[in-house]
Parts: C-alpha cells; structure tokens; sequence
C-alpha cells in the first residue's frame, strides 16, 4: 500500500508458550508520531524488535518503507533507526567520542565526522558536556545522547521504544521536545511506551496492544470518545462507603462502576449525564460523605481500563522475557 511507513499482516512471535506478538495488522502513514501504546510484557518491544530486522517474525508479514522486513532486511536498516529503552552509547566515551565513531561508521571522514558530532551536541543541548564521559551524564543527558546517535545518518523513520522510561519529568519534557522537532524535519516517529499521558502529549494516532493483540485504534480523541461522552469519578471518605456507593451509583446511573487502585475510588463512563444529580442527592440521603464528585472528559488510563479491564500498569508477561 503506498504511503506508509508502516504494514504488517498477522504478525506473530513466539517464545515457548508465550505469544509475545498475535497476530497484529498495521497501517502507519508516514509522517508524525504513531504511539504503540501498552504496559510491559505487552509485546511493543518485540513488535519493535521484528520491524527493525533484529528478530524474525515467526507467521504474517510487514513491511517498512515499501521493503519486506524479511527478504529486503538491509534496505529497511538503511532507511531507520532505532533507539531502544538502554542507552547503546559507550560510557567511558566522551559524547564527542561517541558521535564521532558512529558518524566514521556511516563513512564520515574525519573532520566531516566531527563536525557532524558537533552539529548532534549543539541541537540536542550537550555541547557543553561534550568532552565528559558518558557514564558521567544525568539519565535526560543518556537519552539525549543516545537519541542524537540515531541520527548522525537522519532516518526517514524513527523507533523509540520507550525513551522516557526512568527519567523525571524535566528531562522527559526534554525528549518531548526533541521528538516534536524531529517530526517537523520530516521523520516519521513510531513511539512504544507504557505512559498515557505520554501517547496523549505526542502521538497523531495510536495503537493500543495488550497481551500481543492490538485492541484498538485511533486519535486520542477518538479512543476518549469510545468510552463515552464523560466520565465519573467518586471518592468516599471512608472505605468502608466504597461498596455501598458502588451500589448506589449503578442504580442510580445504569452503569457498572469499575474500581481502581485506590482502595477509595470508583470511576465509571457516562453517554446520559441526566442522572447525575439525582445519584449525588441518593449518595446524600444514604449519608455516605465524599472526598470528590467529579464529572470529566474520559482519560487514556480509563479507555485502557475499559478496553482491558486492568490499568495500564508494568506487567511481566512474554515481553519481558523476549
């Protein structure tokens, strides 16, 4: 299909007993950001893995860049790069260093390839840590580094699997930002990662995978959307009320009330809101005292959860070990 970066077709790995990747289909345009969005041990890595030519897929088919991953492996490797969850950066080597060496890899000649180093450090603010090893830098530095390896040659198409994961919030705003600005230069970004508010922030569409199954498709709006047109939640003040409301609420509203990890909390879509009043007012006859009453837009945590029935936490299924 023309125009893609991205098709596969029944794509599936195995390992032992564990199918890491069942049988995924893909249709990723070019250009943009596509989040493959997933806890651990969902099977982004290993998909990730099988597209990049690292592993071989096991049944089904893809392509990247209009070349089969299987039978034009060296095609596809010269039109992506990849950048996986640990940095691939030699540590005793300076930042310098390391570009430099990656550049003469590519065929860089000498000065052409320390210029190009130079160019990396500057546009990813590491000019000043330039001579200082590696080993020596924050882990937003590692990532920074690591990502402007990947591009000493720029790609047409990008993997980032999981680049944020372990970092505070400054330094993952820092990897945000280079991300947007390499889509605006032209590269298409496919972006793995167990964060929510990360696919909300930067991806154009989004693939939801659970257990090695893509489970649902979409803009962020549109995975919202299918979950309903709002969402509740509630929090009682005292434990021992959470059952007690659940009860009430679901008769009240006609909707089943999920719990969550906070042992307080219930949460629930809305498409009919009418009801909303009237289940306040019955939580208050039945003298159950709330710490929130909240009606909002649905968040990605909650489609997850809807789609699931589970949050979208770090997990330890076929991924981990794969």
């Amino acid at each position: 299909m023309a125009g893609l970066a991205i098709e596969t077709e029944g794509l599936v790995k195995v390992y032992g007993d564990t199918r890491a990747v069942d049988g995924i289909d893909l249709a990723i345009p070019r250009g943009g950001v596509h989040g493959f969005l997933g806890p651990n041990g969902a099977g982004k890595t290993t998909a990730i893995r099988m597209l990049a030519t690292l592993i071989l897929p096991d049944a089904g088919r893809a392509r990247v860049l209009d070349h089969d991953v299987v039978r034009e492996a060296d095609a596809v490797r010269s039109l992506m790069s990849l950048t996986g969850q640990f940095a691939s950066v030699d540590e005793d080597l300076t930042g310098r260093e390391n570009l430099r060496l990656i550049a003469r890899l590519y065929g860089y000649r000498g000065a052409a390839a320390t210029r190009r180093a130079d160019q990396l450090l500057e546009a990813f603010g590491l000019a000043d840590a330039a001579d200082r090893q590696v080993k020596k830098y924050s882990g937003g530095m590692r990532r920074r580094i690591d990502i402007a390896a990947s591009l000493v040659v720029s790609p047409e198409l990008l993997f980032l699997d999981e680049p944020t994961t372990g970092l505070d919030p400054r330094a993952r705003n820092e990897v945000w930002d280079i991300i947007r600005a390499l889509v605006n230069h032209g590269t298409t970004v496919m972006l793995t990662t167990q964060y929510l508010d990360e696919a909300d922030q930067l991806a154009d569409r989004i693939s939801v995978i659970d257990r090695g199954r893509i489970i649902a498709e979409g803009t962020s709006s549109e995975l919202k959307a299918s979950v309903g047109s709002g969402t509740l939640h509630v929090r009682v003040m005292r434990r021992d009320d959470r059952d007690a409301a659940r009860a009430i609420l679901t008769r009240e509203l006609g909707v089943g009330f999920d719990t969550t990890h906070d042992p307080q909390a219930l949460v629930a879509g809305l498409d009919d809101r009418s009801g909303v009043t009237r289940a306040l007012t019955a939580l208050e006859d039945a003298r159950i005292d709330l710490a929130q009453f909240a009606l909002g837009q649905p968040t990605l945590d909650e489609v997850f959860l809807s789609l699931t029935g589970h949050a979208a936490e770090p997990g330890d299924e076929g991924e981990a070990a794969a």
